[in-house]
């Protein structure tokens, strides 16, 4: 439903993009300096939590325009690999800023979550088309989803089984927005921080806005990327 005011889908991720940034600066590169002795290890010990904080609203956002990509996208197909093919680019970055090595298997960026998400929403698509039978529908739906949240948390994605569960609620909810929002808001009961990400998605006008396509896509690795430079240029000034 579009409403002619309101918060486009461009916008929504402008803000979770914000937010994940900060909540990265915060995990890496304030962690790093908080990590040095001195005296200014105190002032950076006090931005830690209110940047990881700030970056609870981002995952509930992604899962939220991923679920309506899914939705509109032409090519689910298409998507899909478009979204695994970035999950492979951002990996070197992800685990360097993250890790500080370039293999890092016990912990996997998002994109790998939000591939999962989308073959996931692809094996529901595909199961409310072919099966008519609702106990039998249902039950192959709840299996679907238990399958992929299993192997979400073996493969240590990033939010793991409560990502998929949050993706696969809010695309069975997608044609009420209020169903959709409190399903969402639930699957994140664990983390009161991050049910906040649903305020600004109740603004949402159903618009796309002005387009950033690839900004999540680019930016994510690249960020990433930065403040891993930036914790070994600090790391070298001060060995």
């Amino acid at each position: 439903m579009e409403r002619r005011f309101g918060i486009t889908g461009n916008e929504l991720k402008i803000i979770a993009l914000v937010a994940m940034a900060i909540d990265h600066m915060g995990a890496v590169v304030v962690a790093y300096f908080m990590s040095l002795p001195g005296e200014y290890s105190d002032f950076w010990g006090s931005l830690y939590w209110p940047c990881r904080s700030i970056g609870r609203i981002a995952f509930p956002i992604f899962c939220f325009l991923l679920v309506e990509g899914f939705l509109h996208t032409k090519n689910k197909g298409k998507y899909f690999l478009r979204i695994l093919l970035f999950a492979l680019l951002s990996e070197i970055p992800f685990n360097l800023a993250f890790q500080g090595k370039l293999k890092a298997p016990m912990y996997q960026n998002v994109f790998w979550e939000l591939a999962m998400g989308i073959f996931l929403m692809m094996l529901l698509a595909e199961i409310e088309k072919r099966s008519r039978n609702l106990i039998l529908k249902v039950s192959l739906m709840i299996l679907m989803v238990m399958v992929t949240a299993g192997a979400a948390e073996s493969l240590c994605f990033d939010y793991g089984e409560h990502g998929i569960i949050t993706i696969a609620l809010l695309y069975y909810f997608r044609n009420s927005r209020s169903l959709q929002l409190m399903a969402g808001a639930f699957s994140f009961l664990w983390s009161w921080k991050a049910m906040l990400g649903f305020l600004p998605i109740i603004f949402y006008n159903g618009k796309k806005g002005r387009g950033i396509k690839y900004a999540f896509y680019i930016f994510y690795p690249a960020h990433l990327l930065v403040f891993y430079l930036i914790i070994r240029v600090a790391a070298c000034i001060n060995p």
